[in-house]
């Protein structure tokens, strides 16, 4: 006797998806660097000091890499975010930094001063550049307030 084998194939009513990935892990996937890349920038702070600068209508653009110097309230001084004890010290630095740097960057200083600073020892910091031998010095502003007309 011979029996006859019946095969029988069943079809589920869902199919599985068709791809190289499957959207429900590509989802889980995306989500997670969205959660990791929200969370971990918070965690990076770059020292800074905190400065009020003077506001003006009026903007200028100044080159990338320009030399800058940044006078907060007090005496310090922080040239290319290294910190200078007074005045005094200021055109040995700038003298260096300029001897030491490329063509097109040595021409130009901007100078991120507070506006409180007094001009006194604003215009000290200009004949020190000068003495140095930059060209150009550029004052750094923020725009006015918006609702100021």
């Amino acid at each position: 006797m011979h029996f006859r084998r019946v095969s029988r194939r069943f079809k589920g009513r869902c199919r599985r998806a068709v791809g190289p990935v499957e959207v429900t892990a590509l989802l889980n996937v995306i989500l997670l660097l969205f959660m990791f890349a929200w969370n971990a920038q918070r965690f990076v702070l770059q020292p800074a000091i905190r400065i009020a600068l003077p506001a003006a209508p009026f903007t200028e653009a100044v080159p990338y890499g320009a030399f800058v110097l940044l006078v907060p309230p007090g005496e310090a001084l922080y040239f290319n975010d290294e910190r200078l004890p007074s005045l005094d010290a200021l055109p040995a630095a700038l003298r260096a930094a300029r001897a030491n740097a490329p063509e097109g960057r040595a021409d130009i200083l901007l100078l991120e001063a507070d506006e409180s600073t007094p001009n006194d020892r604003l215009t000290a910091i200009c004949t020190a550049a000068t003495d140095a031998g930059f060209r150009e010095i550029a004052l750094a502003t923020r725009p006015p307030p918006a609702d100021a007309d």
